[in-house]
């Protein structure tokens, strides 16, 4: 699998969001940050990081637009082989991924063992740290993988794509300001198990009045922050449908996110999960 640097994007539709610091510090220290998306999937694979004949993704075109309009350059890949190398090339890690990244199949490069754990050791050093939708189908295991103790959580399934609010928990987070109590989105929702309790939950999913058996759950996180070692994580739900990607909600949360783990936003992560979401399972 080749590698698709910084390459432009067409047809990738984007919002007017101007309310993220990343152009001007990015001028004032005379860098752009350079961000590496990756999206190799070893589980099941979403349409919008399938490549589309060879090219990039619907998600890494919008990605890629998003960078231009607000600084920062992103570098697209499925090959797992990138983590043996150096990673220091890159201010922060942005994956949307699936299965065990250690396994080969036929779509791309798997990562090496030492590559996962070199990952693991990059962010607990300091390296930023975004994980979008699928990121918690990854490296699911019987116990604890090291790699969902990092981002958060585990997925733990879905049911029917349908609206659904997202409570707000943290309106002084970057990115979800402007969306007061909450906000609603057609969607498909994620539940989870294995919740590290060490989270500052962002955007609570409300079950109440969602349809299906999967969702007869109280509240639970579907967007948080965290600290891993020095590292700052950040991981959401959202990001299974194209008009979600293209839509203000998720760029919102995904541009606060970024500005967030790469240092260019202050917030406060202290951990509110017993607070914000009491009864969502920590097994």
């Amino acid at each position: 699998m080749r590698r698709r640097d910084m390459l432009a994007a067409t047809g990738a539709a984007t919002l007017g969001l101007t309310a993220f610091p990343f152009g001007w510090t990015a001028a004032a220290e005379g860098k752009r940050p350079r961000i590496l998306y990756f999206t190799r999937s070893a589980g099941f694979q979403h349409g919008v990081v399938a490549l589309k004949n060879g090219d990039l993704s619907f998600s890494d075109k919008v990605f890629i637009e998003l960078g231009k309009k607000h600084g920062f350059d992103v570098e697209c890949s499925k090959d797992g082989r990138l983590f043996d190398g150096d990673l220091d090339k890159y201010d922060c890690l942005a994956f949307y991924t699936s299965g065990s990244l250690t396994k080969e199949n036929n779509r791309s490069p798997a990562m090496s063992p030492e590559g996962k754990q070199k990952l693991l050791d990059a962010i607990a050093a300091g390296k930023p740290f975004v994980g979008i939708h699928a990121a918690t189908d990854t490296f699911r295991s019987g116990g604890v993988d090291p790699f969902i103790e990092m981002i958060g959580g585990e997925f733990a399934g879905h049911g029917a794509q349908q609206k659904a609010m997202q409570k707000v928990a943290s309106p002084k987070f970057p990115g979800v300001g402007d969306f007061g109590d909450g906000f609603e989105l057609h969607e498909e929702w994620y539940t989870f198990k294995k919740f590290n309790p060490d989270m500052r939950v962002i955007l609570v999913q409300e079950t109440g009045d969602m349809k299906g058996g999967a969702y007869n759950i109280p509240p639970y996180p579907a967007t948080w922050a965290r600290m891993h070692g020095k590292g700052r994580v950040f991981y959401t739900s959202l990001g299974h449908r194209e008009d979600v990607w293209t839509g203000e909600p998720f760029q919102k949360v995904l541009l606060g996110g970024l500005s967030w783990t790469l240092g260019h936003a202050d917030a406060d992560v202290t951990p509110n999960f017993k607070q914000a979401t009491p009864d969502a399972p920590t097994a």
